[in-house]
């Protein structure tokens, strides 16, 4: 139970950190994600719009992975979750590759290793074993 709760986690923490598609009414909106990235990146006026649908395209392709494996009642494990995310790392690098400069492509993939999964609050991913705090 840990674990399937822990890969949720850290599938919505994945899409939270990469940006979001404009959602449903009611949820939070990415805006605030890509605004972050405009900052940190320094992106020009005419790499905004290309960096925010090379974002999109990833969080509705975690969605849909995301869907599928609720709809069919499975529950992934965090290595598959893991597996997944640094496919769609991977596929987002290389699409974000000729639209950013190299400093940039840098600090992204910088941003996308600190916020990719974690394994949560206590660690690293793997820690499917009881833990030996008595606290």
């Amino acid at each position: 139970m840990k674990a399937s709760v822990l890969a949720v986690c850290v599938l919505c923490a994945a899409g939270a950190a990469i940006g979001q598609t404009p959602p449903a009414s009611g949820q939070h909106d990415g805006t605030r994600q890509l605004d972050h990235l405009v900052t940190l990146l320094d992106l020009t006026d005419a790499q905004k719009p290309q960096v925010k649908s090379v974002l999109d395209a990833e969080h509705a392709k975690m969605k849909a992975q995301f869907d599928q494996a609720h709809a069919s009642g499975t529950r992934p494990t965090f290595d598959q979750m893991r597996a997944l995310h640094e496919q769609l790392k991977a596929e987002t690098i290389q699409q974000l590759t000729p639209v950013l400069t190299p400093a940039q492509l840098k600090k992204f993939a910088a941003l996308e290793e600190e916020h990719g999964p974690r394994g949560g609050p206590h660690g690293r991913p793997g820690a499917d074993a009881p833990a030996n705090s008595a606290n």
